[in-house]
């Protein structure tokens, strides 16, 4: 038996089968945005066997890629941040260290380098769209690299 005291929602949460639902509607067309099916990584391993850390990693992976399919060729994802005057960070890596810290690459409008890392408990992700730098041809798509990890179950 375990020492670790969860609370309802904890337990709850551990309890969950992997799923996810959202419901959004396109603001051009007014149509309902059908939700993808999850990665095969993601559902290869019980959420018993995943830290909090991992678990939290892999969802806001599939946040990051959705949203930036929703950007048109000239922005990027970037992480607002809330409390205090510290802007946001263009996110160009993501990682965790089990069981329960996450960690955000990438730099701040100035182009100095920033690394968030972040307990599980406290997490809070605010997803912006940040112009790319000129000297890029492309767009970064850090979301999409992530989740390739995910769908060839190569993190964990």
């Amino acid at each position: 038996m375990s020492d670790q005291i969860k609370t309802t929602a904890e337990a709850i949460e551990a309890a969950a089968l992997p799923e996810a639902y959202a419901v959004k509607v396109d603001s051009v067309t007014g149509e309902r945005v059908v939700p993808k099916p999850l990665p095969a990584g993601i559902t290869q391993k019980s959420l018993e066997e995943k830290s909090p850390a991992e678990w939290a990693y892999e969802r806001i992976v599939l946040y990051i890629k959705d949203f930036e399919e929703q950007l048109d060729s000239e922005h990027e994802v970037a992480m607002g941040f809330t409390g205090g005057d510290v802007g946001t960070l263009k996110i160009q890596g993501m990682g965790y260290f089990a069981p329960d810290i996450l960690t955000f690459y990438g730099e701040d409008p100035d182009g100095s380098k920033v690394q968030l890392v972040q307990h599980v408990s406290q997490l809070s992700v605010m997803l912006v769209a940040a112009t790319k730098e000129n000297t890029q041809e492309e767009p970064n798509r850090i979301g999409f690299k992530l989740a390739k990890d995910l769908e060839e179950a190569t993190i964990g």
